[in-house]
């Protein structure tokens, strides 16, 4: 009698694949990435713990979420060079520095051009075989949790001047309108780390001063003191920022008691927390943090 064939079940497969598993539930729902290009991004560190790179998947998720967040960004660059042969290429390491630093070797874009046919049908085959099994049901909930919140922010557009009238009543209450006096603009005499929020923005989703200013002015009318950006050159993306607004009161309303706050301007995140000048000195208080994180 013929013995049956070994049959492996959908929860052992998915067992089986727990790291694989976490990191992309870590993209899609923490970094919130899209899911279908992220599904792509991991098959590529799958093909390429495969083929001659040990113990990505593991490296990968040891690191802290804005770093894995940019080599996520890194690795659509590595695709887009497997998928396009007219791709910039450059043999310069520079283009993808987080990925060559992660491989501990000499390493660019030059490898995916040179090996496109093995990527693209090694990549292929992975997403088939272990992607579309492993990671359905995560990815559904991230595609359904996606569709909610369009239409949530849909429901948000109708309502808003609704909100704008609360808004203003409680900003009426808090002495923050758009009347303010001299004296006010000046914070009394706070100090401006006391008025200072630190602010930091998604890579990929670049958020200008002007907008910063124009969604503020909306809400709580002429509150900005001043806005200083991360330095960054001209073809670079700002990071994060600091905001100094004219009273206390205004990070106050923002926080509404609670560690940090999160906005969308003009469709693109922005997080918030109150200001903390290193060692607690107020001379630092000009100062941006030299390695901030992604997210607050």
């Amino acid at each position: 009698m013929a013995a049956k064939p070994f049959q492996i079940t959908v929860e052992e497969f998915r067992l089986f694949h727990t790291i694989d598993r976490a990191l992309y539930s870590l993209l899609v729902v923490e970094l919130r990435r899209d899911p279908l290009e992220s599904m792509q991004t991991l098959a590529l560190w799958i093909w390429l713990e495969r083929t001659r790179f040990n113990d990505i998947i593991r490296k990968i998720l040891s690191l802290p979420q804005f770093l894995i967040n940019e080599l996520a960004d890194e690795a659509i660059t590595c695709l887009k060079c497997i998928e396009d042969n007219r791709f910039l290429l450059s043999t310069e390491t520079g283009e993808i520095p987080l990925t060559q630093s992660l491989m501990a070797k000499e390493f660019s874009l030059l490898f995916f051009h040179e090996n496109r046919d093995s990527a693209t049908s090694g990549i292929r085959k992975i997403v088939t075989e272990v992607c579309l099994k492993a990671l359905t049901d995560i990815m559904e909930k991230a595609l359904k949790r996606s569709s909610e919140q369009t239409l949530t922010e849909s429901k948000l557009a109708m309502v808003a001047p609704l909100a704008e009238s609360f808004l203003i009543e409680r900003i009426a209450q808090l002495g923050l309108g758009c009347d303010a006096s001299p004296k006010r603009m000046k914070g009394h005499g706070v100090p401006c780390e006391e008025r200072t929020m630190f602010v930091t923005f998604s890579k990929g989703y670049p958020v200008a001063e002007v907008e910063i200013r124009e969604f503020f002015t909306r809400i709580f009318g002429d509150c900005i003191e001043c806005i200083h950006m991360q330095e960054v050159k001209s073809h670079e993306q700002a990071l994060y920022a600091r905001i100094v607004f004219v009273t206390p009161a205004i990070i106050d309303f923002i926080l509404n008691d609670l560690p940090k706050a999160k906005f969308t301007i003009n469709g693109k995140h922005v997080w918030m927390r109150k200001f903390v000048p290193k060692n607690g000195n107020s001379s630092l208080a000009y100062m941006l943090p030299q390695n901030p994180p992604e997210t607050i």
